[in-house]
């Protein structure tokens, strides 16, 4: 058997599925640079760990720098320089900034968060920020060389993520133009970042997720002082690539991104940006596992024949290829949805609804997807698998983290079922599926799952809403490759 010759090359990977890429030279450029020198340096970072805090300089003055390897900074900016950032905001090709994220992925799925979490911080300002604040601080985060900002999107507390509404207690306090921030991020990625979006609730405002709103936050303030503190970084299992943080905010000088009582969208808004890139960055992943497994398999010889010639061997990589290319699809539609209605603002058009479903279905499929296509690259290395001296030790830690971020998998399912629920959008998603090809019969048992879920009483709606949601993804994943073929 011949799996797919595409396999060690994301790009070639990515023509193979769509065809024609936005910017296939600089694509091209970009995997040369990971295959002769990227790939080494991104092991290296790896294996040093968690990077050092560097809290004070020699005078006792705070300067909470964090101190990674010499070449780090190499490697995380070369995405900037692509286009990461500034295709999807000042060229308006989300499409593009997608297929970087992709190739940044299959060489080192952590990688891909400083670059989602800037994306994540730059489409709220270009949208939501007053010309002034576009103005100072926009062109920081397009430009295509060493001295591009950073951003980072700081969400969670202490006390946990999902529940925004409960958990937020950052508070801001009007300072005339600007407002000043009091409180802590537990979760704070990205924490050297030159810029980070915040959730924060107003003095007065009601409690719950309608009471938030969403906050630009400088890592320095105007006349050069740091604007937050960084208390520690977090220990990982994995995302050893971007370095994760809590924050103090003490006063911090922050600019409110939208009116106000917008907070919740613009929130959310960000959230959906990232899980795309989670979707995106899983399916890579699981690319780049297969790929390990299989080319180990054709060199590992037991029982007098190459692992990747014996029967249930090689059935295990036909059917993981098809869920890869299952996986894509789902993934790729949900970038396309999002090419479409980025650019909306509340109140939202029903499309905009049908991309937030099937952002939710993406996120939560392709993060499974991931954990297991990397378990079975682990298992079919055997005693090689877990050493950390090769790639699938990294490529299972690196998996078991895209379930959480932007969202657990329970996160995934109730919102996405929500939207089900108040907007039918099951039906214009499944009817469009069949309208470019998909199986009718598939779609059809699909909705009439959802429809005889949605008759449930509330109880036993959210207790059987994994099931169903599950189901949904993996006929939503097949029929779109089978629409798209």
């Amino acid at each position: 058997m011949s799996l797919d010759a595409l396999l060690p090359s994301p790009v070639r990977f990515l023509e193979g599925r769509l065809g024609r890429l936005r910017a296939p030279e600089s694509l091209a450029r970009y995997e040369a640079y990971f295959e002769e020198r990227g790939k080494a340096i991104s092991e290296a970072v790896d294996r040093a760990g968690t990077p050092k805090l560097l809290m004070f300089d020699r005078f006792g003055t705070r300067i909470d720098e964090v101190v990674f390897p010499p070449a780090y900074h190499e490697l995380v900016r070369r995405a900037y320089e692509a286009g990461v950032v500034f295709r999807a905001v000042e060229e308006g090709d989300l499409a593009a900034s997608y297929q970087i994220g992709y190739v940044t992925s299959f060489y080192d799925a952590g990688l891909y968060c400083p670059h989602t979490v800037s994306l994540s911080t730059a489409i709220p300002l270009a949208k939501y920020g007053s010309a002034e604040l576009r103005a100072k601080y926009l062109g920081k985060l397009l430009k295509r060389d060493a001295t591009v900002w950073q951003g980072a999107t700081w969400m969670t507390e202490a006390k946990g993520g999902s529940d925004l509404g409960a958990f937020v207690e950052t508070v801001a306090r009007p300072d005339g133009e600007r407002w000043l921030l009091t409180g802590e991020k537990y979760f704070t990625s990205n924490v050297g970042a030159e810029l980070a979006i915040a959730a924060a609730r107003p003095e007065g405002a009601p409690p719950g997720v309608r009471g938030l709103e969403l906050f630009l936050v400088p890592r320095r303030r105007d006349d050069g002082a740091l604007n937050f503190r960084v208390r520690r970084l977090k220990e990982k299992i994995g995302t050893r690539s971007v370095p994760t943080g809590e924050v103090e905010l003490d006063g911090s000088e922050a600019y409110l991104l939208g009116a106000r009582g917008q907070g919740v969208y613009l929130v959310l808004e960000a959230l959906n940006v990232s899980r795309v890139c989670n979707s995106i960055g899983a399916v890579a992943l699981t690319q780049r596992a297969l790929h390990e497994a299989w080319s180990f398999a054709e060199g590992r010889v037991a029982f007098g024949r190459p692992v990747a010639e014996q029967p249930l061997f090689a059935r295990q990589a036909r059917e993981r290829h098809e869920t890869l290319l299952d996986a894509f699809a789902l993934a790729w539609e949900a970038v396309t949805l999002l090419s479409e209605v980025w650019r909306e603002t509340p109140r939202y058009s029903d499309r905009y609804h049908l991309f937030r479903l099937v952002a939710h279905l993406s996120k939560y499929w392709t993060a499974e997807v991931a954990v297991q296509s990397a378990k079975w690259a682990m298992e079919a290395h055997g005693g090689a698998g877990i050493l950390s001296d090769y790639p699938v030790e990294r490529l299972f830690r690196e998996a078991i983290i895209l379930g959480i971020w932007e969202g657990t998998p329970h996160r995934q399912v109730l919102d996405g079922m929500e939207v089900v629920e108040k907007k039918r959008v099951h039906v214009p998603l499944l009817d469009g599926i069949g309208a470019r090809g998909g199986n009718a019969i598939a779609l059809a048992m699909a909705r009439a799952e959802v429809d005889d879920w949605l008759t449930l009483p509330a109880e036993k709606k959210e207790a059987e809403s994994e099931r169903v949601f599950s189901r949904l993804a993996a006929t939503v994943a097949r029929e779109l490759r089978r629409a798209t073929l």
